[in-house]
């Protein structure tokens, strides 16, 4: 590999300087527009609230941060995905995390759940543990078929995927019509107006602290791109790499589901953009990824608050709607047997 420590910094400030520069126009677009130069007058101007500083500081920042977040946590997610599934069509979604997250969301609107927990509601925690459970299910079937039965894996996604589905059908069924807009409408991914900072810094940290570890985890997934035995051969503990990764990963993709809904494809696009330019080394892909799937978030959530103005459209819905057709691209490669490994 050609990795060298100066290539590997420059890339992730280059990441990071494209994160800083969306934020920092998206900041400026919205259904209200609002001028940079009276937002820094401060939170008062001759003796009156300074509405840009209100927009942009209370409104758009924690949002955009949230947004950041969430792109991070999914894109990061999606590299170590694809790497132990060894399958460029995988995405955080594909385990059936979407399913799990949905019905625990819909368990605490048809239980009339109210409740908050550091400024957390009661739909955003069960929609974790919802997304968690469902991950650890479908983890735990693929490895009782077999500890390098790959397609088990997979499979155990879409029928667990499924099932919960036809569950959740099921109880959108019965359930009442306000009650069905609050679900879907948190199913089509939907970053809530976040004003609590201790939450927000606490996603944050932790999404920081995920990445970093999947980070160390990089010359491991590397070899995991060869195949499994061809890691074992290598020295490589490729059981106990895959659950330390695939935990990390679950654990941070159930992290972006609590926080904004489904946000889809973002696993998927990102770390494939990102492999086209940089290359497929995880040492790389994984912190570049993370800080361009952060602005990718990011500028889907401006086009959404904007497109339809002043109504806002779920953000999974951009997201979806630019990751659709690049699903069905990247699929018909993938039919050619296009692969891709580490060079």
């Amino acid at each position: 590999m050609d990795l060298t420590p100066n290539k590997l910094w420059i890339r992730i400030l280059a990441a990071t300087a494209f994160l800083f520069a969306a934020i920092a126009v998206c900041l400026l677009i919205g259904s209200v527009p609002v001028s940079l130069f009276d937002a820094l007058r401060g939170p008062t101007h001759d003796g009156q609230s300074n509405i840009p500083y209100e927009i942009i500081v209370h409104y758009r920042l924690p949002r955009m941060v949230l947004a950041a977040i969430i792109g991070a946590a999914l894109a990061a997610s999606g590299c170590v995905f694809q790497a132990i599934l060894r399958n460029p069509l995988a995405d955080p979604y594909i385990l059936g995390i979407s399913s799990g997250a949905g019905l625990g969301t819909l368990a605490a609107v048809l239980l009339g759940w109210s409740w908050t927990v550091f400024g957390m509601s009661a739909m955003m925690l069960t929609a974790f543990a919802g997304a968690l459970a469902t991950t650890w299910l479908v983890w735990g079937v693929g490895r009782a078929a077999g500890r390098a039965n790959i397609t088990g894996l997979l499979l155990a996604g879409v029928v667990v995927n499924a099932f919960l589905s036809s569950v959740i059908m099921f109880l959108t069924s019965i359930a009442r019509a306000d009650q069905v807009q609050t679900t879907m409408f948190w199913l089509m991914g939907s970053i809530s107006e976040m004003q609590q900072v201790e939450v927000i810094a606490a996603s944050g940290l932790l999404t920081a602290a995920g990445v970093g570890v999947l980070l160390r985890l990089g010359p491991s997934l590397n070899m995991l791109s060869f195949g499994a035995d061809e890691a074992a051969a290598l020295g490589l503990s490729v059981s106990r790499t895959c659950a330390a990764a695939f935990a990390v990963a679950a654990l941070m993709t159930s992290l972006a589901v609590c926080l904004g809904g489904l946000v889809g494809f973002v696993g998927l696009i990102v770390p494939h953009a990102v492999r086209l330019v940089a290359g497929p080394d995880h040492r790389q892909l994984i912190p570049v990824s993370a800080l361009v799937g952060a602005a990718f978030v990011v500028i889907a959530d401006t086009v959404a608050r904007v497109v339809v103005a002043p109504a806002m459209l779920p953000v999974g819905v951009v997201t979806a709607m630019v990751g659709g057709p690049f699903f069905l691209i990247l699929l018909v490669r993938y039919m050619r047997n296009l692969h891709w490994q580490v060079k």
